[in-house]
């Protein structure tokens, strides 16, 4: 791993000096570092390469924020399958598994080899208007068509493998991953999937009937989501950071994508170890003695 690709999250309280003192370690241990020109910028360099040219050059991605900073660099990564080290400068950081206090330690052991990855699951999501594609989208988290802070209950019509499964009468709707299945589709009600499966999840959000709930499919299904509701401001968004209108007649088709992504694995920690830690599981409120 010669090529260090390194990605920070912009107004990053004390991002000056984390990445500084990192570039620093990083050239002693005779590693090119490449940055893009926000990154750059925060350490006052320059740098002629944009957020997208990074991960074609790199060995390595170091990514320095949380867990949506990883969801960024995730959309450009994924053609390359460069391994992505993220390191939790945020607040809950489901995929950034690395404290700043183990940064270096774990990264020592990187650099030598001594890493594992798991492989995430991506979805490919595009929104067909008038039998053309008006976006084409690869996400790691969910796809989420929800109304507006004034609409109503919007009605969407599902097919799974060209088959009718129902129409959903509800806020919204939420198509997520296994790794996303501890985003806003746990916030739904969804449940908790083990990023190794191979499957996807829909919840419905606040729905209208009750009996309405999430289900869990193969992850080679296509989904295809048509909105029913005419004159309502509905909007669909990959990830939480892009999006787009949904108009009547729209159809939003989402399946398993080509490509996936490589997660370095902090030594030491597992998956059910991050779930007791960000959700408290097994704390002291949740044990107490009947």
């Amino acid at each position: 791993m010669k090529n260090i690709g390194i990605f920070c999250k912009q107004k990053l309280p004390m991002g000056h000096k984390i990445l500084t003192e990192l570039i620093q370690w990083l050239d002693k241990k005779d590693r090119q570092v490449i940055m893009d020109k926000a990154t750059a910028s925060i350490t006052g360099q320059d740098s002629p390469f944009q957020w997208a040219d990074i991960p074609a050059r790199a060995d390595l991605l170091i990514v320095l924020g949380g867990d949506g900073t990883i969801l960024s660099v995730a959309r450009s990564a994924h053609p390359f399958n460069v391994p992505i080290f993220g390191v939790n400068l945020g607040a809950l950081g489901f995929l950034a598994e690395v404290t700043l206090p183990d940064l270096y330690e774990v990264l020592e052991k990187v650099l030598n080899g001594q890493f594992e990855c798991e492989n995430r699951m991506l979805l490919n999501a595009c929104v067909w208007r008038d039998k053309k594609k008006v976006v084409d989208y690869h996400v790691l988290n969910d796809v989420v068509i929800n109304k507006g802070a004034l609409a109503r209950i919007v009605n969407l019509e599902v097919r799974v493998n060209n088959q009718y499964m129902t129409s959903y009468r509800a806020d919204g709707l939420i198509i997520a991953t296994p790794t996303g299945s501890t985003a806003y589709s746990l916030s739904a009600g969804g449940p908790i999937i083990h990023p190794s499966m191979d499957a996807l999840v829909l919840s419905p959000i606040c729905p209208f009937t009750l009996t309405n709930r999430s289900i869990v499919i193969p992850d080679q299904s296509l989904i295809q989501v048509e909105l029913a509701t005419e004159n309502e401001n509905v909007r669909v968004t990959f990830d939480g950071q892009e999006g787009c209108d949904m108009l009547q007649g729209d159809i939003l088709e989402v399946k398993k994508a080509q490509t996936s992504i490589q997660l370095i694995q902090a030594p030491g920690k597992n998956y059910y170890q991050t779930l007791r830690n960000k959700l408290n599981w097994g704390s002291n409120e949740a044990n107490v003695k009947r």
